[in-house]
């Protein structure tokens, strides 16, 4: 367990469009995971997704393997 608070940051390609997602990546070494909330909702849940599935979903948005609404 570790008393280390996420450190909270949104992605430099984000435009501020009401869509967007913060990560707090602090917290691989010491939990294994990285968090996960909606931008606009700071104080709601927080999803906690391993690095392993965050780094393959990185690697899937860069390869375009997700297209826009």
């Amino acid at each position: 367990m570790t008393t280390e608070s996420p450190r909270w940051f949104k992605s430099s390609y984000s435009s501020n469009g009401g869509e967007c997602i913060e990560v707090a990546t602090n917290l691989v070494a010491s939990c294994g995971t990285v968090p996960v909330r909606d931008s606009k909702n700071p104080f709601g849940p927080v999803l906690d997704v391993t690095a392993g599935a965050f780094a393959s979903f990185v690697t899937s948005v860069k390869a375009g393997g997700f297209s826009a609404v």
